[in-house]
């Protein structure tokens, strides 16, 4: 990284939780080049896929406790 962004990041580390994280938000949305309509339409039917498991009973809950341990034991 260069000298005035360096000094940009030692600026920052002094300013209040919150303050950092606006802007931490600010800058991964300015990151961010527009939609992507594919996924969004992928996510559209994924999302209508599992509303419909749910409406018509053959979906599969895993309680949150299950899920949480098997994370916990892949990522300790």
């Amino acid at each position: 990284m260069n000298a005035t962004t360096e000094r940009i990041k030692d600026e920052l580390k002094v300013l209040p939780v919150e303050d950092r994280a606006e802007l931490a938000r600010f800058l991964i949305e300015s990151l961010d080049d527009g939609s992507d309509d594919d996924a969004e339409a992928a996510w559209d039917a994924e999302l209508a896929r599992r509303m419909a498991e749910i409406e018509n009973g053959t979906a599969v809950f895993v309680p949150a406790e299950e899920v949480f341990a098997q994370l916990r034991a892949k990522y300790p």
